[in-house]
């Protein structure tokens, strides 16, 4: 018997790759420090518990396809917030962002057609585009240039007559770079030009560091037709686990066609819509918060990675990642070092390597991805391990 050509040409994951190797340093008595995963230790914000126990439905129904309609008003109210009018009948309610994604390219995407996304970049990219019988085509960026790409040249260099959107991912996922209201209309002039579709993965909208607001493609008026706007309550509000998340655009065509997907799928949990209700509506206080405390945690890290010699690394502008170059030729052979012959008094560290963040094959090869999720003093930590890891890694 035979798998799909499409499913073998997917990859695991390699944030999680190395998780039972980790398990295995733990069995053996050593503390590690995961700094692999965007998991936050952030509390989840008590009104979406409070609002799941007040559920008193004696049936837990079929919510509709496209999501309760107090969630896809609160979903609206949220956005209205930044000046973006989005209205009920523009929303559509997914299992997390990561279906949003998957129903997006498969509604868009023929077979061979492209996709421009700018790398390093999430790394299931990989598996939603291949599901909708896609191409990832990337627009390579450097740690040396703090992985910049709102460029023309650069952008409409990788533009072929199969590309149909281009994928921006901002603020970051794994490197932090958040795009300016002027880089968005920049990208946004190049995608009318072409005739391509804007998706725009803003899941860590607030986290925007340095005095930056927070941007969107939605506040572009002008390219309303084309942009579609992936969010989620994973990440802002510390609800992984919830798995909701929204499609938002005003392009009918669009909308209308992806209900067809989202009909087949029945209904994204109506319990877990309840609660996310109650997320969308808390108040801007909240965002101001919890963008200090991540804020605190980047320089945290980006102060102790900077006491490593030959690292190369911009401060992030935002989210909750950093990726940098570190001083060896394969940072997955240091990782596997790290879990396996080295600890500091009991402990040691795990991250994310980066190779498995880029389409093209060789690159990421001497780059890792820091997720900073865990308090102040934990990622100080963990940061003072790679360095002193790296000396004896070096030392071998």
């Amino acid at each position: 018997m035979k798998l799909s050509n499409k499913v073998l040409a997917m990859e695991h994951s390699p944030i999680r790759k190395f998780n039972a190797i980790a398990q295995k340093a733990n069995e053996a008595g050593k503390k590690v420090y995961y700094l692999n995963i965007g998991q936050p230790d952030v509390e989840t914000p008590a009104c979406f518990m409070e609002a799941i126990r007040a559920f008193d439905e004696k049936v837990i129904a079929y919510a509709e396809s496209g999501g309760v309609a107090a969630l896809q008003d609160a979903i609206s109210g949220y956005f209205r917030q930044y000046g973006m009018e989005y209205e009920r009948e523009n929303i559509i309610v997914t299992n997390g962002g990561s279906e949003a994604l998957s129903m997006t390219f498969i509604s868009l995407l023929n077979p061979g057609d492209e996709v421009l996304i700018p790398e390093p970049f999430y790394t299931n990219y990989h598996t939603f585009v291949t599901m909708a019988d896609g191409v990832i085509v990337p627009i390579t960026t450097t740690p040396e240039e703090g992985y910049h790409y709102a460029d023309a040249e650069k952008i409409e260099a990788a533009i072929t007559p199969k590309t149909r959107a281009i994928c921006c991912i901002s603020p970051g996922n794994p490197t932090g770079n958040v795009l300016t209201l002027e880089e968005i209309r920049l990208i946004g002039e190049i995608a009318k030009k072409h005739d391509l579709w804007i998706i725009a993965d803003e899941v860590y909208r607030e986290f925007a560091y340095d005095g930056r607001p927070a941007t969107s493609f939605g506040m572009a008026e002008e390219l309303a037709d084309r942009v579609i706007i992936i969010d989620s309550v994973s990440k802002r509000f510390s609800a992984c686990g919830a798995r909701i998340g929204c499609i938002v655009s005003k392009n009918e065509e669009l909308l209308d066609n992806l209900m067809k997907i989202a009909q087949g799928r029945l209904c994204s949990p109506t319990v877990e819509q309840i609660g996310a209700e109650a997320l969308y509506k808390l108040s801007k206080s909240y965002y101001d918060e919890i963008r200090a405390e991540y804020e605190a945690r980047r320089d945290v890290v980006y102060k102790e990675l900077m006491k490593i010699p030959g690292v190369v690394c911009q401060k992030p502008g935002g989210a909750f990642y950093l990726t940098a170059k570190l001083p060896v030729d394969n940072v997955e052979e240091f990782l596997m070092f790290l879990l396996t012959e080295f600890d500091d008094q009991g402990e040691t560290v795990m991250f994310a390597p980066a190779e498995g963040f880029y389409a093209t094959p060789g690159l990421g090869k001497e780059e890792m991805r820091i997720a900073y999720v865990l308090n102040r003093k934990d990622m100080a930590r963990g940061v003072e391990l790679i360095r002193l890891g790296l000396e004896a890694y070096n030392r071998r």
